[in-house]
């Protein structure tokens, strides 16, 4: 998800109010919050970033994407990549790029069909000035051999400030390649705007090293967002227990499948423990899982949540909020808040969500 630069809550309310369906409130630790649907009758909804029109896109994991206009009219984009929509895999996230003005240019995760199987890739298009359709397409970075499995995609994709671009890309179910630099499994990978690897990635000219990785040690990755200060964070699944919050270092090895604080499905032990030598210990971990998937880091527009992550749960159909300072937590659960697949920071620093079993879009702001 690509961090935006927010506008006061009052000065973009033309983003967010020119549709609303429904609307609820919540009590919150910060105050009042107002609930409101913005858009329903999805297909399974995976990733939502916003356009500088007002507008915004939504994938659907079958293979679609979907553009919303500002008046709430909605558009099927053409020119998407094939997609092996089989499990967990399909059209994953989007993210729109920063200088979108100029490139008009928009970046896909998916499920790229493979002589294996499928293995999670990366897209940039263009967006052309009708809206709907996608342009010069072409793929910025490919897993190898992904496989024939149809889990742990991992596949969120954020724009650093240099432009170059991160993707989360999970183990898919086989847990040993995560610690193996020779294969993409479990990492978080890096590459320029154009698709090229950048010379200060940590192991650029290692022998058996693929020159993409950022990290590894990653089971499955489905969150990442960048902080106000620069810094790439990520949110993924343990097993049973042991999902965790990252912040993601170049060059670190986060553990798995060698140290977690959860265990196997069968209640047996995970690798040698909660700790190793030369393997970063989680920032905040959950036990039970929680099954976090989207995480927005919010900017200082909503008073008493400025910096705080917001995290969706799959699990337990929730939304937590947590204060990086001492990484405390307050869980919201409504019945908007099913099965939470992605979560952003609006333009106008309104907390937006997707609820994947509602098939809907809802903005979470200070209630008036």
């Amino acid at each position: 998800m690509t961090a935006m630069n927010p506008l006061p809550l009052a000065a973009a309310l033309t983003l967010t109010v020119a549709f609303p369906l429904h609307a609820a409130t919540v009590e919150t630790e910060a105050g009042p919050m107002e609930i409101t649907e913005i858009a329903d009758g999805f297909d399974m909804p995976w990733g939502v970033d916003f356009l500088p029109d007002g507008g915004f896109l939504v994938t659907e994991i079958a293979g679609t994407l979907v553009r919303v206009d500002a008046e709430g009219g909605r558009t099927e984009v053409s020119g998407v990549p094939q997609v092996v929509a089989q499990g967990q895999g399909g059209l994953l996230d989007v993210a729109v790029a920063r200088d979108f003005g100029e490139s008009r240019e928009i970046f896909l995760t998916y499920s790229k069909p493979q002589d294996s199987g499928a293995g999670t890739a990366l897209m940039v298009a263009r967006l052309n000035e009708a809206g709907d359709g996608l342009t010069g397409g072409r793929v910025l970075f490919e897993m190898a051999e992904g496989g024939n499995t149809t889990q742990h995609y991992g596949s969120r994709v954020t724009e650093a400030a240099d432009g170059t671009l991160f993707v989360t890309v999970g183990e898919r179910g086989k847990a040993d390649l995560a610690q193996s630099l020779g294969h993409h499994n479990g990492t978080v990978v890096r590459v320029a705007r154009d698709g090229t690897v950048p010379s200060d990635n940590p192991f650029v000219g290692q022998d058996g090293a693929l020159p993409e990785i950022w990290s590894y040690g990653h089971r499955n990755p489905q969150g990442a967002a960048m902080d106000g200060e620069g810094r790439l964070w990520a949110v993924e699944h343990g097993a049973r227990g042991g999902d965790e919050i990252n912040r993601i270092e170049p060059g670190t090895n986060y553990g798995w499948p060698e140290i977690s604080y959860g265990t196997n499905y069968n209640g047996s032990k995970i690798g040698v423990g909660t700790e190793a030598e030369g393997m970063a210990q989680p920032e905040h971990f959950w036990d039970p899982s929680i099954a976090p998937s989207g995480m927005a880091i919010l900017s200082d527009a909503i008073p008493g949540w400025d910096g705080h992550f917001v995290i969706g749960s799959l699990k337990f159909d929730s939304l937590h909020v947590l204060d990086p300072e001492d990484w405390s937590e307050e869980v919201i659960r409504t019945r908007e808040t099913a099965r939470v697949r992605d979560v952003a920071e609006a333009p106008d620093g309104s907390v937006w969500f997707i609820s994947e079993d509602r098939g809907a879009i809802y903005r979470l702001a200070p209630a008036d």
